[in-house]
């Protein structure tokens, strides 16, 4: 029989019975069998047995202040349980671990030629016997020994102390933090790598030495990065008033890794796709990617590593708050609309579904069985809309007032939600405690509007209500503290002044009960209400408006984000009518009015970016969210048919817009030249089904890796003759380079032809693809199956089992990137019944495995528990 994996649940927190005050490591590094010795200052400080974490590990020694020891066992949890230990001790622990067989990526594995680590969440208990849990704080002395001529560079935490020279061609160079951390942010990297060095002065007038380090030949890639480290350095220390810390600033960027960066303090370890790229190698995407996630590893020195979580159930506490940081860092320096536009795209688009799906769980959760599993959407990106409605409720001033005394109280601790949440309530005077429900409630509230004109009185009553529909992990939901941002527009487009008994009040409305109305005064014609100004809360927002009201709103609000969901909402609104159009088997026509309206954007003067955005169509999976249950085929059908449509009728506008974004390209990085190659992109995939021309000659003419995706995606999407010939030219030029070669992939995966999943199996035999490479995958399975809806969920289940089969590859080799991959096998709420009857199928196989890991049990268990309901 086998046994099923157990849960852990916040509620049954119990604090350590001991801690480590400091612990020297000591690694002498071989592929084969790295030897790790471990000497910690370990105290008690409550009742309870010493019981250490440790897996895949051979235990060589064990000492206590010097002497063998030998009363230990391994316990029902499969930790190293102590018996019979001193209050305050030595302990010595000497292990062996096999970093090259190491193919899950978690505690210390090659990459390549190079060792490096990844310990969050709990790997560090593969490199030695600890209390690897996230409230133990410990001062780490870091020496590491390896072959100078293979490794000449030896990095660990803070900053280097010593170094020297060993026997039989070794070196060994000795770290020392001065700062406690948790296991989790310990780092180790050893290899041989180009070497870019800047300094930056903090405002207190020290200098810190910056060091980034990349594969041999790869140092023309990494000037971004470097600049965008700097920026948020600067940016942290003018915005939030935080100076980095330490004496050195180090980053390595490694090709194997299951995330896209760590935060390791002093020595963050990153995805090389988020620090690689020039002109020539990577999109405008790219590096707007690479300067958010270089600023959100830093951000975290103060709001992750200096100031940590008491538990893994408060991981937003660091990762909600730390993508506030980068997005707020991202909009000072660029679009802020823009921005907030492409956030909530990942909201609606991936985090509602997660919100609907059988793993929906709050932003702090209250049960897990693998803690990889929560490092979610839900916990990062709802997380960050949380902190948001909080700088929105408190205001910039309020709220750094609260992020200042939150820092004052909790440097050096391990705390929790309700510590953050608290420093705010008391630096601003604000009770958030209703506001607090965001944190122990799951799903995707729904906000429904209504409003009523009184003419005679020149009154308007805007009515608000709110419910918040059940989730797989919760049945009772409770009223939230939800902050409505309204306008509201006269007819002619005007904005109204906001007053209740003659006084001016906020745009901001507090949605606290499950009913509410606002009655506004001097009202002087029937208002169009413009409700959740920039996205205000992570809800869904039920009116009955009208197209012409949509209309009004994309033409006259005056906040950004406003106009652009009324486009979405307009396009929706289509969408829906169309699919019961197909689905009775009638003609499908485009309103006159929708022409019209593409057609004045296209002729508007406005922001490029901004533009581009309002012309790019919902996805497939946003659409699919907006229905109750989705027809995955009608709504292909009928996005591409509005999409043909608007290329054919439009041509001659998108061509001379595309004239002009040549004009005012100067192909640098600034963001107004990234604005108007965006908007080029857009222009060019309409214009490929009447053009192949033009979309051959960007892809042959331009020096821009932006400009030849956006050919590619250009051809792709309207299946010109040439297509094949131009990935056949940048397979010729790219294939030694996997992560150029990765968005050849990804482009491979989402081709709409019938063949596509016979051309991925092809693909994965391809030279520049690797199974064991998180990215490899991700580029080609993961964007098949997560973007790729109307292939993936085939009728005939192909996709699903496609799938199945890679899952039950990646369960033995790496459960963590498989558990990530699955989430398009399991978001099936909406789906029809015979598709849920064929996923049912994979799952179950699944479940079958004799060695099914918790990564993948949790999520296979959760679905089908779903789905059978």
């Amino acid at each position: 029989m086998i046994m099923q994996p157990k849960a852990k649940f916040r509620a049954d927190y119990q604090g350590p019975a001991f801690t480590i005050d400091s612990v020297a490591l000591d690694f002498y590094l071989d592929p084969a069998s790295t030897r790790v010795t471990a000497r910690s200052l370990v105290r008690r400080i409550a009742d309870g047995p010493l019981c250490l974490d440790g897996e895949q590990l051979q235990l060589l020694s064990l000492k206590i202040d010097g002497q063998d020891y030998s009363e230990f066992e391994h316990n029902a949890q499969g930790q190293l349980e102590l018996k019979s230990v001193p209050e305050q001790f030595e302990l010595e622990i000497v292990t062996e671990i096999a970093p090259a067989e190491n193919k899950a990526l978690e505690g210390l594995y090659l990459s390549g030629d190079a060792y490096c680590t990844q310990c969050e969440a709990e790997g560090f208990r593969r490199i030695t016997y600890f209390l690897d849990r996230p409230d133990v704080l410990a001062k780490y002395t870091t020496t590491v020994h390896a072959p100078k001529a293979n490794f000449p560079f030896l990095l660990s935490n803070g900053n280097k102390v010593d170094s020297g020279e060993g026997e039989n061609g070794y070196h060994w160079v000795r770290w020392e933090d001065p700062f406690p951390k948790p296991s989790y942010l310990f780092a180790l990297v050893a290899g041989d790598f180009d070497l870019m060095e800047d300094s930056f002065t903090t405002r207190s007038g020290r200098e810190v030495a910056l060091q980034l380090f990349v594969d041999r030949g790869n140092l023309d890639r990494a000037d971004h990065a470097m600049l965008s480290l700097k920026n948020a350095m600067a940016w942290d220390e003018q915005r939030f008033g935080l100076e980095y810390d330490l004496d050195i600033y180090m980053i390595v960027a490694v090709d194997f890794f299951n995330m896209g960066a760590m935060e390791n303090k002093g020595l963050n370890v990153f995805n090389s796709k988020y620090v690689l790229a020039n002109k020539a190698t990577a999109t405008d995407s790219d590096f707007l990617g690479i300067e958010a996630v270089i600023g959100h590893e830093y951000f975290h020195n103060w709001t992750g590593n200096r100031i940590t979580c008491r538990d893994w159930f408060q991981l937003s506490l660091k990762e909600g708050l730390t993508v506030f940081r980068d997005q707020e860092f991202s909009s000072d320096l660029g679009s802020r609309a823009v921005n907030r536009i492409k956030n909530v795209r990942i909201l609606r688009g991936h985090q509602f579904a997660e919100d609907a799906g059988p793993m929906a769980h709050p932003i702090r959760p209250d049960k897990v069985i693998e803690m990889n599993n929560f490092y979610t959407l839900t916990v990062y990106e709802k997380g960050s809309e949380v902190i948001r409605m909080l700088h929105t409720l408190l205001g910039e001033q309020a709220f750094q007032k609260g992020m200042q005394l939150y820092v004052k109280r909790h440097d050096g601790q391990a705390v929790t939600c309700d510590d953050f949440v608290a420093a705010m309530q008391d630096a601003s005077g604000v009770d958030l405690t209703l506001f607090k429900r965001w944190y122990s409630q799951s799903g995707t509230p729904v906000v429904s509007l209504s409003g009523h004109y009184d003419l005679a009185n020149k009154r308007y009553t805007l009515e608000l209500s709110q419910r918040t529909p059940v989730t797989a992990d919760q049945q009772d939901k409770l009223p939230l503290h939800i902050p409505v941002s309204i306008e509201l527009l006269s007819a002619d487009g005007e904005s109204i002044p906001l007053s209740v008994d003659g006084a001016e009040v906020s745009p901001v409305l507090h949605l606290t009960e499950e009913r509410q109305s606002w009655e506004f005064d001097n009202v002087g014609s029937k208002p169009v209400v413009v409700a959740l100004q920039d996205f205000s809360a992570p809800v869904r927002l039920e009116s009955n408006y009208s197209f012409a009201e949509l209309m009004h709103i994309v033409e006259h609000a005056h906040n950004s984000f406003a106009r652009w969901d009324a486009m979405q909402s307009i396009v929706v609104m289509w969408m829906q009518e169309a699919v019961g159009v197909l689905q009775a088997g009638e003609q499908l026509r485009i309103p006159a009015e929708l022409i019209s309206l593409v057609e004045s954007i296209l002729q508007q003067s406005m922001d490029a970016a901004f533009k581009a955005e309002l012309l790019t169509l919902p996805s497939e999976s946003e659409l699919a969210d907006s229905f109750d249950e989705v027809d995955i085929d009608a709504i292909a059908t009928a996005r591409d048919f509005l999409f043909e449509s608007l290329a054919e009728s439009l041509d001659a506008q998108f061509e001379q817009l595309e004239l002009e974004c040549q004009k005012h390209d100067q192909q640098s990085l600034n963001h107004a030249d990234m604005g108007w190659r965006a908007l080029r992109g857009v222009c060019l995939v309409y214009l490929g089904f009447s053009k192949p021309g033009l979309i051959v000659d960007v892809y042959q003419n331009s020096h821009l890796m932006t400009d030849k995706l956006a050919a590619l995606g250009a051809a792709n999407r309207a299946k010109i003759a040439e297509r094949d010939a131009m990935f056949g030219d940048y397979e010729q030029q790219w294939q030694h380079d996997g992560l150029v070669m990765d968005k050849w992939f990804s482009l491979q995966a989402c081709q709409h032809r019938d063949d596509v999943l016979l051309r991925v199996r092809e693909l994965m035999s391809h030279p520049s693809f690797s199974f064991d490479n998180p990215n490899r995958l991700r580029s080609l399975v993961g964007a098949f199956c997560a973007a790729n809806p109307r292939h993936f969920h085939a009728k005939d289940g192909s996709g699903y089992a496609f799938l199945g089969e890679i899952l039950t590859r990646l369960n033995s080799s790496n459960p963590q990137v498989a558990a990530r991959l699955i989430t398009p096998l399991i978001q099936t709420k909406k789906l029809d019944s015979a598709r849920k009857t064929l996923i049912i199928k994979q799952l179950k196989k699944l479940l079958a495995l004799p060695d099914l890991s918790k990564d993948l049990f949790e999520k296979v268990d959760k679905a089908l528990a779903q789905l059978q309901e």
